[in-house]
Order: C-alpha cells, then sequence, then structure tokens
C-alpha cells in the first residue's frame, strides 16, 4: 500500500452532510460544524469562501475549495453581501430542518430565476475523520486549499451532477463513493500544482527506490525490518537505501516506521477496546510489550494505558478502519538495523 493510500483510508463520507443547493443572489450559507474536512465545488455559477480569520477565496465554475476544520466558512454570493447568513450544519441538511434549501443527497432547483440564468449550483461534502492515521494527513494540508477546474476531478463531477439530479434508492452510497473519489482526486491535484511544496513523503513515493521502500513498510508495518532486509528488497545496498531514503522523507527508515507503527498502535488503542496491550503490541510487530510500551512513550508522550485512557474515543469504526491482527513474524522491541 502507497502512503497516500493508507493515510486517506480512514477519510471516508460515510453517511456525510451532502448538500446540492441552486441559488439566486443574494445568499450566503454558513457552514457552522467545523468539520475536519469539508469540500466545496460548483457546477455553474460563481461564488465566494470566507473562511474564519482567512482572505476570502473565489470559487467558480468546476473549481474545488477544501477547508479544513476546525474553524467555519461561509458561502456568499460576493463579498460584503447583503444577505443574513443562514446557520448550515447537519440539521439543515434535511427537509423542514433549518428553513433552507440545502438538502442531504438530492439537489433543489429553487431559486428566483426560473431559466436558471444568474444561478449558483453548489455542491458540498463535508468528511468526518478517524483517528491519528486521518490527522498525518490533515498535517500536511493548509487551513484552505483550491484546484482549478480541468483537472482529473472534472469527470467525477459529471458524475455528482446526474446524481444528485434525481431522487432514487441507494443514492446516498453512490454519493459517499463520488465524495471520496472527488476528494483523492483534488488531493492529488493540490499536491502535484506547479511551484507547490508538497510533503517528503509525496514526493518520496514516485522515487523507484525509496517508494519502493514505503509501499513495503506500509504494506508489511509488522514484519521484522531491518536496513539491510529493506535494502534487499528493494534491490540496492544498505548505504544507498538509508541515504537516499534519509534525504526524500526526512528521517532514516526504522525511524519512520517506529513513527508509522506507533500512529497505527495509537488508532487501535482507542478502537479495540477488548484489546490487551500486548495484543496491540504483536499487531504492530513487537513481540515484547515492554519494548513496546517504552517506544511508544518516546514517539507518543504517554504508556500505552496512559494514552487510552486519556485519548477521545474515535467515532464508530469506518470502512477500511484499523484492526488487530497477528503478523506471522513479529519484531522484538525496536527494529533492528
Amino acid at each position: 500500500m502507497d502512503v497516500f493510500s493508507d493515510l486517506i483510508r480512514g477519510v471516508r463520507a460515510h453517511g456525510s452532510l451532502f448538500g446540492s443547493s441552486t441559488l439566486s443572489p443574494p445568499w450566503a450559507l454558513r457552514f457552522v460544524d467545523g468539520a475536519p474536512l469539508t469540500l466545496c465545488t460548483v457546477l455553474t455559477g460563481t461564488g465566494w469562501i470566507v473562511p474564519e480569520s482567512r482572505p476570502p477565496e473565489p470559487l467558480r465554475a468546476r473549481e474545488t475549495v477544501v477547508v479544513r476544520g476546525p474553524a467555519t466558512f461561509t458561502f456568499v454570493d460576493e463579498v460584503g453581501t447583503r444577505a443574513e447568513p443562514i446557520a448550515c450544519g447537519e440539521h439543515c441538511a434535511a427537509p423542514g430542518q433549518g428553513g433552507t434549501r440545502h438538502r442531504r443527497g438530492w439537489s433543489d432547483h429553487g431559486g428566483d430565476a426560473a431559466d436558471g440564468r444568474g444561478t449558483t449550483t453548489l455542491i458540498v461534502g463535508a468528511y468526518p475523520l478517524r483517528g491519528e492515521i486521518s490527522r498525518h494527513l490533515l498535517d500536511a494540508l493548509p487551513a484552505v486549499l483550491r484546484v482549478d477546474a480541468g483537472g482529473t476531478a472534472d469527470p467525477v463531477l459529471d458524475h455528482l451532477a446526474a446524481e444528485v439530479s434525481v431522487d432514487v434508492p441507494g443514492q446516498q452510497a453512490v454519493l459517499d463513493r463520488l465524495l471520496d473519489w472527488m476528494l483523492v482526486c483534488t488531493l492529488r491535484e493540490w499536491f502535484d500544482r506547479p511551484g507547490g511544496e508538497p510533503p517528503a513523503w509525496w514526493a518520496a513515493q514516485r522515487d523507484p527506490v525509496v517508494g519502493d521502500a514505503l509501499r513495503l513498510l506500509h504494506t508489511e508495518p509488522a514484519a521484522p525490518w531491518t536496513v539491510a532486509a529493506l535494502a534487499e528488497r528493494t534491490g540496492v545496498s544498505r548505504s544507498t537505501l538509508a541515504k537516499r531514503f534519509a534525504d526524500l522523507v526526512g528521517e532514516p527508515p526504522l525511524t519512520y516506521l517506529t513513527r508509522w507503527r506507533m500512529t497505527l498502535a495509537a488508532d487501535l488503542l482507542i478502537e479495540q477496546d477488548a484489546a490487551t496491550v500486548a495484543d496491540i503490541a504483536r499487531a504492530v510487530g513487537y513481540s515484547d510489550p515492554f519494548g513496546f510500551s517504552a517506544a511508544f512513550k518516546r514517539v507518543r508522550g504517554l504508556n500505552p494505558s496512559e494514552f487510552r485512557r486519556t485519548a477521545t474515543p474515535a467515532s464508530p469504526a469506518a470502512e477500511g478502519s484499523a484492526s488487530i491482527s497477528t503478523p506471522r513474524n513479529s519484531a522484538a522491541a525496536e527494529p533492528r538495523r
């Protein structure tokens, strides 16, 4: 599994807030829930995203803006609009709640312009995130990012436009998956934008040596890795791998592995209530729970039991959530060099 796939697997639009509204100016929709990630795009027309304590961002047809929570934001017809803001959140997404034309899972072709001219069609999706794995992805994103029209997300918009125009059984499941697809395409475009500064792991994935090493570490995190074993699997010398990995990722391979194992362990500690510390140690590659606890405290600042007591319980596990599995080969304490 590549790094990006691993980080985004906990980001799922599972029954999330999804709205399609056709708006005639003036308007001001204030999104008050502060979701970890909210994606906004317009199929037709224009508008402005006004984030809390950030400069306004114009949003034209088929452009996409992603806002990182917990800050709120407002979608307006123009900066300084005379419209009174309407609070939009989970409860105004359903018919008859909140008095707005914002809906969950279907479109509303309301508005004053009967022929549709002068209107803006907004699509918005909010993503609940799960655990420490997803937080690594959030840490790589700015408060607001935008992607222009004409990229790989355009075909997804065509599917979204078709789906929100009807009200049929199974629609929410289709919209959820289209939202997932839309977010992946949007983030790819943003990470690859000209002149951008993507996180080190994004660029490193494309290196023929380091990319293979990262995929191995993410596919088999509990394997008894050494630098020599990883170098053998990637077809280079130990010294070549060590230097190339540190140069591109910013830290040595086994330091990266330890941090990733502790990220996996943190989610397991929250999600798997019945699992013991020894169970979780084995699941992330440690045969010795004491060695695992020492590594966890060094990386996270708390031992596993303290972390479990103080951590906020995760939301119900979404598709692709972490689970306990016992590896065929377990490393004893720290990865060997």
